[in-house]
């Protein structure tokens, strides 16, 4: 794997965490854990990188002090660690006697490196903000449990989209260091073929956009937002487009709200680096390493990850830990954005768990 991008001796500090509103969840918490001179892989640093996070539950230890009972998710693309407080996915997997129990485990859920409340372009350095990759993230996420949460083991490790990518490197760069893997709505190769080609779209439009000015903009620039409703087009089925636009003028609508509501959510520069960090994604080549348990899901109907390459179901060969799943498409399923619906693929989750050693069990 690429050298990690931290410093050795890496200065490190936790702000004071503060509850997040009213907890619906055991122990529910929000704080931001910052790391003094993080350095990238490119060789550029940070004088203070921060990293948010939320925990539900409470850490449990075994005899020699290791917590046994920690689960780390990891969110997609354009997403934060938000995404796993939705009600269809926090609704059907942290309650009472649910497949991640908070009052049983004890849930991380990071703002990844340039997203959220953690440290991000937007903040202030724009598009002179270091290049970083995926590995950077990794990293970043690594020292956060570590560091900053005092977590050495991992019960599990599921990520969605960009998480899920994340999750094959975390199998790879640490594979003492977790019992399970769920990756979903992902592929263990790097962004090539349709997927890296619609990004490319994207990204160029916002490095030609007149008004980005290299990233250093005074008003929002807007030109290369109209290429968003391809971003949509990828992440949803054609039937949930069909039944959002069944007529020219509804999908015409639609074009123009797609528009408008990324005009609202996103920055540029944030934009460009969310979708340009893969360019260090390749865990094809370390899949040997991988000894946790892993199940891999996909969705049928997901055009980011067609099913149709029969890419995870070979990879999945050279791991002897791991298996693959693939959801056919359903009534129930909205293409990639069925990630989003944990009612689908926790009976995996439940499979997964149900095979490796149990919180408070040790390993």
């Amino acid at each position: 794997m690429p050298v990690q991008a931290l410093a050795a001796d890496a200065q490190v500090q936790e702000s004071a965490a503060k509850v997040a509103g009213p907890a619906k969840y055991p122990n529910q918490t929000e704080g931001d854990y910052t790391v003094r001179d993080f350095t990238f892989q490119s060789g550029e640093t940070l004088p203070s990188l921060r990293l948010h996070y939320t925990t539900l539950g409470t850490p449990q230890r075994d005899a020699k002090g290791q917590v046994t009972n920690a689960v780390l998710l990891l969110h997609g693309t354009t997403g934060t660690g938000k995404a796993y407080l939705a009600p269809s996915i926090a609704g059907e997997l942290f309650g009472p006697g649910q497949t991640l129990d908070a009052s049983r485990y004890y849930i991380i859920v990071p703002d990844g490196l340039g997203r959220g409340g953690s440290t991000k372009p937007s903040d202030g350095l724009r598009a002179h903000f270091p290049r970083y990759g995926y590995n950077d993230v990794v990293a970043a996420q690594q020292l956060l449990v570590t560091k900053g949460l005092g977590v050495d083991h991992l019960r599990l490790i599921l990520g969605t989209s960009m998480g899920g990518m994340q999750a094959w490197m975390w199998a790879e760069r640490y594979p003492d260091m977790m019992d399970a893997i769920m990756p979903i709505a992902c592929q263990p190769i790097s962004i090539s073929g349709r997927n890296y080609l619609f990004r490319r779209v994207l990204t160029d439009s916002i490095r030609n956009d007149p008004d980005w000015n290299g990233g250093d903009y005074k008003a929002p620039p807007r030109h290369w937002l109209n290429t968003m409703p391809l971003w949509s087009m990828m992440l949803e089925s054609p039937v949930q487009l069909q039944a959002k636009g069944p007529t020219r003028a509804a999908a015409s609508g639609l074009y123009d709200k797609m528009v408008e509501n990324a005009s609202k959510n996103f920055d540029a520069n944030d934009f460009l680096y969310w979708l340009e960090s893969s360019w260090d994604y390749d865990p094809q080549q370390d899949l040997g390493k991988i000894k946790a348990a892993l199940v891999a899901v996909n969705f049928a109907d997901d055009a980011i990850n067609p099913s149709d390459l029969v890419v995870v179901e070979k990879l999945v060969q050279s791991v002897p830990t791991a298996r693959f799943v693939l959801v056919p498409e359903s009534e129930r399923t909205i293409g990639h954005r069925t990630l989003s619906l944990a009612a689908i693929w926790k009976p995996y989750l439940e499979q997964l768990l149900a095979g490796t050693s149990s919180p408070g069990a040790g390993r």
